[in-house]
Parts: C-alpha cells; sequence; structure tokens
C-alpha cells in the first residue's frame, strides 16, 4: 500500500479535510437532527451509527405496480415510462431511448474535450474524469434537466440534489457493484444514477452490464465485507474484498446478467442498490463515451460507507 493510501486509512486525515470544506457539510445538519444522529459535522459517520439496514424509499417498501398510478404526476408521463416505472421494484432500473438528441450528446462531448484540453478535468487512476459538473455550468445545467429531474423526484417520491458527473471516454472495465457502498444514505435507498451514452455501444467498445432485480438484494456495507476498523483508522479489507463478496453473493442468487448496447443518446436510470459494471473492453482502441449523474434525495444523511465521510455537496 502506498504512503498516502496507508495515511487515508486514518479517520483523523478525513476529519481534517472535513474540515476545511465545512460548509460544504452543511447539508445534513438539519438531517443530523431529524434521525437523532448527535455527532459533529466533520466526524466519521457510517452505517454502524444507524439503527437499521433497511431502505424507506417508498417503491421499496410498497410495489410500484400498486402505488405509481395513484400518484397524479405519472398520467403525464410516457406510456413508455409509465410501463416502466411501474415495474421498478422489480427491475430496479429504467431505460430513456433517445432521451438527449444528436445536437446535445455532442454539445456535452465538446465540453468534456475542452474541459480535458485545458487541464481543469484529469482522468483518475482508473481514467474517471470527476466532477465535470461542478467546474462547467452548461455540465451543470444538464445535471438539472427538467425532464430527467421529474422522473428522478418521482421515483425518490422528493425533490433530488446532483452530487455529482462521471465521464468516460473508454469503457470503465469495472467489476460487479452497487453504487450504494460508494454513495450512501439515512435511511438507505435515496441515491439514484443516471447514465448517458454519448456515442453508440457495442460488445467490443465495453458496455454496460446489470443485474435486473439486484436492487432487491440486502444493502453490503462495511460490517458486512469488512474488519479491523477501530475509533481512529478504517478497517483492514480493500475494494477488491467487496467485488468478491458481490460477485459471490450473485452467484448464490443466480441472478440473470444483462448487457445493455445503448445508442447515442440514451439514458439509463438505476437504484441505488442496482448491481451494475463495465464489460471487458476487447477493442482498446475504440472509445466508450458516457457520463454518470448521481443524485441524492435532498433531505436525507447523504455519506460515503468505504471512507466513512459525509458527503461534500455544494451550498
Amino acid at each position: 500500500m502506498a504512503a498516502f493510501d496507508r495515511f487515508k486509512q486514518f479517520k483523523f486525515a478525513h476529519w481534517a479535510y472535513n474540515l476545511v470544506h465545512y460548509k460544504s457539510l452543511l447539508h445534513n445538519k438539519a438531517a443530523y437532527k431529524k434521525y437523532n444522529i448527535n455527532k459533529p459535522l466533520i466526524a466519521s459517520i457510517s452505517s454502524k451509527d444507524f439503527p437499521d439496514k433497511e431502505s424507506k424509499a417508498w417503491l421499496d417498501i410498497g410495489h410500484s405496480k400498486n402505488l405509481v398510478p395513484s400518484k397524479e404526476q405519472f398520467k403525464h408521463f410516457s406510456m413508455d415510462v409509465q410501463q416502466q416505472l411501474l415495474s421498478w421494484s422489480d427491475n430496479g432500473y429504467l431505460i430513456l431511448n433517445n432521451f438527449f438528441d444528436n445536437p446535445m450528446v455532442e454539445s456535452i462531448n465538446k465540453e468534456i474535450e475542452k474541459l480535458v484540453g485545458q487541464k481543469k478535468l484529469q482522468p483518475t487512476h482508473d481514467n474517471k474524469l470527476m466532477f465535470a459538473n461542478k467546474i462547467s455550468s452548461f455540465i451543470k445545467k444538464i445535471t438539472l434537466e427538467k425532464r430527467l429531474n421529474e422522473i428522478l423526484s418521482f421515483i425518490l417520491g422528493g425533490e433530488v440534489v446532483p452530487f455529482q458527473t462521471i465521464n468516460f471516454i473508454y469503457g470503465s472495465g469495472q467489476r460487479a457493484h452497487s453504487d450504494s457502498i460508494h454513495m450512501t444514505t439515512y435511511p438507505l435507498g435515496y441515491l439514484i444514477a443516471v447514465w448517458v451514452a454519448l456515442e453508440d455501444t457495442s460488445i467490443d467498445n465495453g458496455p454496460l452490464f446489470y443485474y435486473p432485480g439486484s436492487h432487491r438484494m440486502p444493502y453490503l456495507l462495511n460490517n458486512d465485507f469488512n474488519e479491523g476498523e477501530t475509533a481512529l483508522t478504517l478497517g483492514k479489507k480493500d475494494y477488491v474484498d467487496y467485488e468478491d463478496v458481490i460477485e459471490k453473493a450473485i452467484a448464490e442468487k443466480q441472478l440473470e446478467k444483462k448487457i445493455f448496447l445503448a445508442k447515442k443518446g440514451d439514458v439509463f436510470i438505476w437504484h441505488a442498490n442496482l448491481v451494475h459494471g463495465g464489460m471487458p473492453v476487447a477493442n482498446a482502441e475504440l472509445t466508450r463515451k458516457s457520463m454518470v449523474i448521481h443524485y441524492f434525495a435532498n433531505d436525507v444523511i447523504k455519506y460515503h460507507e468505504i471512507s466513512e465521510r459525509p458527503s461534500l455537496m455544494e451550498g
């Protein structure tokens, strides 16, 4: 383990960082009071601070086929969206074909290319371009797209706020995982993700894969795969240990794996706990441009389970 990675294992490093960014933690203040969390906003927070591991989202507690038709807004969605909303509790995802037109997609691609060229966006160790929404007013506007936000707010049963964007130039090749281990809420179930195809995908450029219905599995949190945590340090297990446990759970449940061969402009919306990933890239010369947007419900505790850090949100 590199020296920097070892340093990040100490919780006080996160506390110091949180103190510097204190204003970006104020979003949790009302939620801490609501859910009786008596901790400083800069302190570590994780599932062990909460009384349960159950989703409280309305479409997880009850079934969408019975609940969504009773909502006035339901009738204003297209027939295709209505049918998929009825099946949300079973599937945990929704596909919007050709949601963004070609000129809009090209505008997004050009904006990302410009930010990369200006070195305002630089790839992480795993080739992700993070938080374009925080440095580009155009990308931020995309995250606030009215039709999209209406669907997301309907699914979560209240206002949603964009947390981050992740842009990919190439397929991620990422192993099966759930976003809820990375961006977590209390109560559980109040994160939702949007994946936008910024070009056509094929089996050669590493398309998205997912497991319908996997969102109904129990949430996999730190205590389910990690060990050795202390008051001052995080646990001893690595992220690969989490991925191993996820893959074992998928095999035991014998869930069906599906591959999303998206067309440019298509949108894939998924539940916080839906297991998904990126297929291996068969042709390394091919790009697979795409953008992920993660949204939190506005009035819940927002944090990151693995690192036990409260989320930094714009004021």
